[in-house]
């Protein structure tokens, strides 16, 4: 998939169809997408849970108003330990924050090209995933990311076009015209 295409079509899927199971082989690929996401020293601090089965799922929606029906979730956490590596986070630059957001926007994109939709999740209760999950305490959990397929309301919220000019976002210093 051409990748201004792959970007355009990935929104936050909030239907989700409960009864129509993610294939593990799917979960693998994203899983495996998030494996070879570069970090801060090549650290690879992120951890992942990832949450099937109708029990556990259910377990998950005790958690979080925002599990949006969907029949897998994976938890994506924060190893503390950063290796005496000066990447750590008393050094004032959060590299473990930006890591865990390179790391879920390859598992969003990756879902994408597999017929899936998700949702960047941060809000949920931290001592329950904790509990209910098995976390121990040399992780932080981070977000979470409800994974499925899309039911028949699934479709992009009416904000998901509306962007801001680049003119906005962006500035240009120092560039020739010659460039």
């Amino acid at each position: 998939m051409e990748f201004e295409k792959l970007i355009s079509e990935r929104y936050s899927l909030r239907s989700m169809d409960a009864t129509r199971y993610v294939e593990r082989e799917k979960l693998e690929k994203i899983a495996m997408s998030a494996r070879v996401a570069p970090s801060a020293c090549n650290l690879q601090r992120h951890r992942l849970k990832i949450v099937t089965g109708d029990a556990e799922i259910k377990k998950m929606q005790g958690c979080t108003t925002c599990h949006f029906n969907a029949p897998a979730v994976i938890i994506i956490s924060l190893d503390k330990d950063t290796k005496d590596s000066p990447m750590d986070e008393n050094s004032g630059m959060k590299f473990g924050l930006i890591d865990i957001g390179i790391v879920v926007a390859h598992m969003a994109l990756e879902a994408v090209t597999l017929g899936l939709g998700t949702t960047i999740v941060g809000m949920f209760d931290e001592k329950k995933i904790r509990e209910e999950f098995d976390i121990p305490d040399t992780q932080i959990p981070m977000l979470i990311m409800p994974i499925g397929y899309p039911d028949e309301k699934g479709a992009p919220c009416i904000l998901h076009k509306s962007r801001l000019p680049i003119e906005k976002t962006t500035e240009w210093y120092n560039i020739s015209s010659k460039n």
